[in-house]
């Protein structure tokens, strides 16, 4: 299949009729947010057992507005409307950064399961108490880090496991976006909401970092922040490069590092700066026999390639759906799909009590959030605030 079309049948997914047994897990969103179109829209229409039924926003003009739009069939006013709505077992929750911890734990009491946009909190504190409620109430939470349910993370991660290339020495992670199109007021740019460039693209670095080693990191090594307007946000990060240390397995002389870099906006270039830079959403794995690249990390689907080198040669392999392996174990995946459609297979299975083909634990989103926690306390930022809500 062609990046065309690729890309065409992601953008306009074909309509699956919806599931009788079981019925369709019905989902409401929480804000009328420019990432549920990908991230929970398209992505349900071609899922027999997914069907967003209402969204919720702060003003009612702008849910209707919204819903209109984008097919849902029911608008209301205010995310407690979404929460006490009987015909709402799970709810996607992509507000604000430092909304999450409340209205995820307020879903919860309320007893939906939820699908929830990464970060999943503002510190790690905050997630635990989530996964703790989660628990208590045998509800399902998922913190959306979709790349790593494409095939492609899971073969770069299977290449790494294999020792082909050896044990792993370093990892060079990116995640970069040309300056101009994330503007100055963006929530992103806020500490209030738990904005910063490493609560944004930095936390998939760090993911990224930690899926790829399974392992947490013992330290950072240094974390250098560029600010976005040092007067106005004193706290906030635009770009930020850091470096994680791992610990060393026990047939390691030392464990591996990882250097970051995410950039919310970075700067033109060329004559009067009117060359926009290229994104970088790569991660390079550099072992003690030879490496491996994945390029475009976060939107596979549309195209990428993991390019190794070792001691049997070069080759490049593009990954867009299971092989043979995924086939005789029944895995749900076509070449089109995005991360965002293989995400929500996985949800899906796990709410139907199902095992899905991958999963991110609520120990994991602990781990990733300690880390990034980690990384704010070297640069000297210190760590976003946590939210006054309490349950």
């Amino acid at each position: 299949m062609s990046i065309l079309s690729r890309t065409w049948t992601s953008s306009h997914p074909p309509t699956a009729p919806k599931s009788t047994n079981p019925p369709p897990v019905r989902f409401g969103i929480l804000g009328a947010a420019n990432i549920a179109p990908s991230a929970l829209i398209l992505p349900a229409r071609s899922c027999p057992e997914a069907e967003v039924t209402v969204v919720g926003a702060r003003s009612l003009e702008k849910a209707q507005e919204f819903a209109k739009k984008n097919g849902v069939a029911k608008a209301v006013q205010g995310y407690e409307a979404v929460l006490s709505d009987p015909e709402v077992d799970a709810v996607y929750n992509p507000l604000p950064n430092g909304l999450h911890y409340e209205w995820t734990m307020k879903a919860l009491q309320a007893g939906k399961h939820v699908l929830l946009e990464k970060p999943a909190t503002n510190t790690a504190a905050e997630s635990e108490r989530i996964f703790a409620l989660a628990k208590e109430k045998n509800l399902v939470v998922l913190e959306a880090f979709h790349y790593q349910f494409h095939p492609s993370a899971q073969r770069l991660k299977e290449i790494i496991n294999s020792g082909e290339l050896g044990g792993v020495q370093k990892i060079t992670a990116t995640l970069t976006a040309p300056g101009g199109f994330i503007k100055p007021d963006d929530i992103r740019f806020q500490y209030a909401l738990g904005g910063g460039s490493t609560m944004d693209p930095g936390c998939y670095l760090t993911s990224m970092s930690r899926f790829v080693t399974g392992r947490e990191p013992d330290s950072v090594l240094s974390a250098s922040p560029v600010f976005q307007n040092k007067e106005q946000e004193p706290q906030i990060d635009r770009k930020m490069e850091f470096t994680l240390s791992f610990p060393a397995l026990p047939a390691e002389v030392e464990g591996p590092t990882a250097d970051c870099l995410c950039d919310l906006s970075t700067p033109w270039w060329g004559p009067f700066g009117l060359i926009p830079p290229m994104p970088d959403m790569s991660v390079r794995v550099q072992c003690e026999r030879g490496e491996a690249t994945l390029s475009n990390f976060v939107m596979p689907s549309f195209f990428h390639g993991i390019t190794v080198s070792g001691p049997a040669g070069s080759r490049t392999e593009r990954v867009y759906g299971w092989g043979k392996e995924g086939v005789e174990k029944g895995w749900k995946g076509e070449s089109w799909w995005t991360t965002y459609r293989y995400q929500l297979q996985a949800f899906v299975d796990k709410v139907q009590g199902r095992v899905p083909q991958h999963w991110i634990s609520g120990e994991d989103t602990v781990g990733n959030m300690r880390c990034v926690d980690m990384v704010y306390e070297k640069s000297g930022l210190g760590v976003r605030p946590e939210s006054a809500f309490k349950l």
